[in-house]
């Protein structure tokens, strides 16, 4: 049986009759530039073969009812008088996409819906923004709304950021609603790059902790807008002093240089400096990473300097067939060790996990989503390697563990 009969005959069951539209949305592999979508920077995020399905027909009436097969909960309300139930329930992510739907004119009825999904709850591979995602295009479909990819991340976006006040960026619904390989600009107009880059593989990893982005987003942001309450005490050239800000997403993160903060960074509190380097750090490497998928020229010296390794091991790297793959894998474990170090959200059992896939062969790892908990990802040549990578530490240091191919965004079938 295949998914999609599978989705039906759910539905099926529950309702008794069939659905009129399916859709499906990917998960996503938070790639390169973790925790920095919320500041305006670039992220590249990668859709996978890991879907959400939600199945949905509409109804004469006013009453709606969405049922998870996964985790056995049913949703009810009337569509003309939704709030939310807060204590994180499932349904609040479906309400507030009516909620915000309905917001820009948008005309919903009454309807049933049934979710299936193959993505792992809160386990770093973007499981919620693909049922937000999936349950608009489901609504899309349903009743003909003709929204656009960039419509459908947008209103996914609004639901969870602003209707249920989740602090998340855009990363999560826009990779999902776009899929493949894309470099996502999280500055209006939130443009979004299709990077055209196919080699190797992704692993994924659940290291089987548990973590909520609610928990771990208010606290880095908080600390990042007192380091920069500090500088902007100082008496700094206006030059610097015009690309910062007050709150975490107004600097102009992508202007400013370490080096040119260096004097005054040296005198605020030591968890803001974590912070502050931690997203300079992040983005100068993901550019590196950007140039090397696009295939465009790159010095040495900027390699190095990015991800801070010797100019002799670089020029050793790029003499080899594979050496954008290798600096791929160096730039993951560059932005995994800050990650753990600079923004403390590693924990030992996700190092152990990447230690343990780059000595079965991967070219790097890193954790992929908010961290304390969830996914490893893996870059590796192969599905042999891959194999042997999950051979090593599924059930000794995680619960489970993919081989995922590069997936389509979301979908109607």
């Amino acid at each position: 049986m295949d998914t999609i009969e599978k989705v039906v005959n759910g539905f099926k069951e529950r309702y008794g009759q069939e659905p009129n539209s399916i859709a499906s949305a990917p998960g996503r592999l938070d790639f390169l530039n973790t925790h920095q979508d919320y500041k305006g920077l670039p992220v590249v995020a990668v859709g996978v073969n890991l879907r959400t399905y939600v199945a949905i027909r509409k109804s004469n009436e006013k009453y709606c009812e969405i049922f998870s097969e996964n985790i056995g909960l049913k949703d009810e309300f009337n569509i003309d008088n939704i709030s939310l139930v807060r204590g994180r329930w499932f349904g609040d992510y479906l309400r507030a996409s009516i909620i915000a739907l309905r917001k820009h004119g948008y005309d919903v009825t009454g309807f049933r819906a049934y979710i299936n999904s193959e993505i792992p709850i809160a386990s770093g591979l973007g499981s919620s923004a693909a049922l937000t995602v999936a349950f608009i295009k489901a609504l899309d479909s349903e009743f003909n709304l003709k929204l656009s990819k960039k419509e459908i991340a947008e209103l996914a976006f609004e639901a969870e950021n602003q209707i249920m006040g989740i602090p998340c960026g855009r990363l999560d619904q826009y990779a999902s609603s776009y899929g493949g390989v894309v470099l996502i600009n999280t500055r209006p107009p939130y443009n979004v790059d299709e990077l055209r880059f196919s080699k190797g593989l992704f692993i994924v990893v659940d290291s089987g902790i548990r973590h909520s982005t609610a928990d771990i987003h208010p606290n880095r942001q908080r600390e990042i807008e007192e380091g920069l309450r500090e500088l902007l005490s100082m008496e700094i050239p206006n030059h610097i002093r015009n690309k910062l800000g007050y709150r975490f997403w107004e600097p102009k993160w992508e202007e400013l240089s370490e080096d040119e903060l260096k004097p005054y960074l040296a005198n605020i509190n030591r968890i803001s400096l974590n912070r502050i380097l931690f997203t300079l750090r992040m983005h100068r490497s993901t550019i590196i990473a950007i140039k090397i998928m696009k295939g465009e020229k790159i010095s040495i010296d900027e390699i190095s300097t990015a991800i801070e390794i010797s100019k002799g091991e670089v020029e050793g790297i790029l003499n080899t067939s594979d050496w954008d793959l290798r600096l791929l894998g160096i730039v993951m474990l560059y932005q995994h060790r800050l990650l753990g170090e600079l923004y403390n959200v590693s924990l030992p059992e996700l190092d152990r996990i990447v230690i343990e896939i780059t000595n079965s062969g991967a070219y790097g790892a890193k954790l992929s989503g908010a961290g304390l908990g969830g996914a490893v990802i893996g870059l590796v040549k192969d599905s042999k390697i891959g194999k042997k990578a999950l051979s090593k530490v599924i059930g000794s240091y995680a619960t489970n563990g993919y081989i995922v191919n590069v997936d389509i965004g979301v979908t109607t079938h």
